[in-house]
C-alpha cells in the first residue's frame, strides 16, 4: 500500500514526545500529555500534546482513545473520535473525560493518553435532491437490525 510515507511534525514546547507507535504495524500513534493533571469523577479536561501535525489534503487526522485507559480507569475522549483537518496546523490537545463516578485520575507528563490514526478522506461535492435511492434497510435507523427503531433487545 503507498502513499503516505512520513508526517511531519512540529515540537511546540521542548517537553513535546514525538508520537510513536507501539508495535510495528500499528495503526495508531501515541500522543503523550505535555503536562501533569488530575481528572475529578465527571471531570473533562483539554490535555496539551505540545505539538502540531501537518496532515496533507485528502486526509484527516483521528484522535482516538486508549482501550487500556477505558478499562482500567474509566478515561474516554468526550469527542471521540476527534477529528484533525488538513488544513489545521495549531497545538493537538486532546479532550479526556473521567467516566468514574468515584475516583479522580492523575496524568504525568509524557503519559499515553490518546491514538492519532491519519486516514484518507473523501471531499464528494454535497447535493440536494428530492428523494434517495431506496435500499431494504429503508428508514431504519438506531437498533433497526434488532427490533426496529429504538426497540431495543434485551437478550
Amino acid at each position: 500500500m503507498g502513499g503516505l510515507e512520513t508526517l511531519r511534525f512540529q515540537r511546540l514546547d521542548p517537553r513535546a514526545i514525538l508520537p510513536r507507535r507501539a508495535h510495528p504495524g500499528d495503526a495508531g500513534l501515541d500522543l503523550h500529555a505535555l503536562e501533569a493533571a488530575e481528572l475529578q469523577p465527571g471531570q473533562r479536561l483539554a490535555i496539551r500534546t505540545g505539538l502540531a501535525v501537518a496532515i496533507p489534503d485528502g486526509y484527516a487526522g483521528l484522535v482516538l482513545p486508549r482501550s487500556g485507559l477505558a478499562a482500567r480507569h474509566g478515561i474516554s475522549l468526550v469527542n471521540a473520535p476527534g477529528l484533525i483537518d488538513s488544513g489545521y496546523r495549531g497545538e493537538i490537545q486532546v479532550l479526556l473525560l473521567n467516566t468514574d463516578s468515584s475516583r479522580p485520575w492523575s496524568l504525568a507528563p509524557g503519559d499515553r493518553i490518546a491514538q492519532l490514526v491519519i486516514s484518507p478522506v473523501a471531499l464528494p461535492t454535497p447535493e440536494l435532491v428530492d428523494e434517495l435511492d431506496a435500499t431494504p434497510r429503508g428508514e431504519g435507523g438506531f437498533g433497526s437490525s434488532g427490533q426496529g427503531s429504538f426497540g431495543w433487545r434485551r437478550d
